[in-house]
């Protein structure tokens, strides 16, 4: 406690902005969800609002964590999630046709959520172990492209090919925020658009539809492509300030599928609007830039990129999301963080949270 304040200095040092914004994109998520349930709080609004409060107070214990202990767990994370994924491979129970959870009696666990904040730390440990005039060679190139494969690879074999290219996407980033050549990334991904043939050939049937409906809905109005041409109308329908609070018919006449979960951002435009919709990606845009602005102030080299892969993972949730909803990208499964029901998504945007506090907290310390 300081000598001039009431206030324990921990309790002042938390980012109360940051915080504050959390909890108000969660609470617009909440109405959002109160209305798609036809004005209830249950089956939604409330378990939603019980699994913030549980998560934000998880997020705030891990802000507590020192460098040198996110250090020290990263690789044993890491492990421990791999041998999961491969026990979901063997063990785990079936939902909707995906392998995905693992039954663990008093929770059922989703292995591969975990693995995308964990990919990050792991990877910004690996190249802060690595002298830095070795980043830029094979050496430090396919080390961290086996970290990210084996994950990739288990987690696309579920098969969850949204949460595979999130643990892709994450890992990348955070390989070209350690340094590796960019000639690489260009290289990688002329690679994969010569590899799209083959991977298409590879995929489930149901993940080549998606991919289909996505250059065309209108090829099946009334099957595949049904989800995304009423995403596309909910969100044109309402305007500019939407139709209001309860007024929403795409949701309430249950023309648009998974309007609480994945498409929860066209049932949040039906009813308020384009300003609605402008409200959440500045809120999404503020807590993205504050994760990135906490990794430029950290001091070292493993929070710097840790800081800057994990918030860029938030802004991938958030991308995806939207792009996929307004019909810009296939529909992968991906939640809008905070605002769809369901814990997922809401616990490992909070995990990242918590360890970008982590580290902003270290580095305003060292400044002091």
């Amino acid at each position: 406690m300081s000598s001039n304040s009431l206030v324990p200095t921990s309790f002042a040092r938390i980012p109360w902005g940051l915080v504050a914004v959390v909890s108000a994109i969660c609470g617009f998520g909440l109405v959002v969800l109160y209305s798609a349930a036809d004005g209830k709080m249950n089956p939604w609004a409330f378990s939603q609002g019980i699994r913030f409060v549980m998560f934000l107070i998880g997020a705030l214990v891990l802000s507590r964590l020192s460098e040198q202990q996110l250090k020290a767990i990263a690789w044993p994370t890491y492990i421990i999630l791999l041998i999961l994924l491969f026990g979901v491979e063997a063990l785990g129970a079936v939902r909707g046709g995906s392998r995905r959870w693992l039954d663990l009696k008093i929770i059922r666990l989703q292995p591969s959520e975990l693995m995308k904040p964990a990919i990050v730390l792991v990877l910004a440990r690996f190249y802060d172990m690595m002298p830095a005039a070795e980043i830029r060679r094979f050496s430090a190139i396919w080390p961290a492209a086996l970290l990210i494969g084996v994950p990739f690879l288990l987690v696309m074999a579920q098969p969850d090919l949204g949460t595979s290219l999130m643990i892709a996407f994450g890992g990348m980033a955070a390989m070209f925020l350690a340094g590796v050549p960019k000639r690489l990334f260009i290289g990688g991904a002329a690679a994969v658009i010569a590899l799209i043939p083959f991977a298409l050939h590879a995929m489930h049937d149901y993940q080549r539809r998606r991919i289909e409906i996505f250059l065309n809905p209108e090829s099946d109005p009334l099957g595949a492509g049904y989800h995304i041409i009423q995403s596309k109308i909910a969100i044109g329908s309402g305007g500019v300030t939407g139709k209001g609070f309860l007024q929403g018919t795409q949701i309430h006449l249950d023309y648009l599928p998974e309007g609480h979960t994945d498409f929860v951002f066209a049932t949040m435009a039906e009813e308020w609007g384009l300003m609605g919709g402008i409200g959440i990606i500045a809120a999404f845009s503020f807590v993205i830039g504050w994760g990135l602005r906490a990794a430029m102030r950290a001091r070292s080299r493993f929070g710097r990129i840790a800081g800057a892969g994990l918030a860029t993972t938030i802004f991938f949730y958030v991308a995806i999301n939207l792009l996929m909803v307004m019909g810009l990208a296939p529909v992968v499964g991906i939640p809008l963080p905070l605002v769809s029901f369901g814990g997922s998504a809401m616990m490992t945007v909070l995990i990242c949270l918590g360890l970008l506090m982590s580290i902003d907290r270290q580095s305003r310390a060292s400044n002091r």
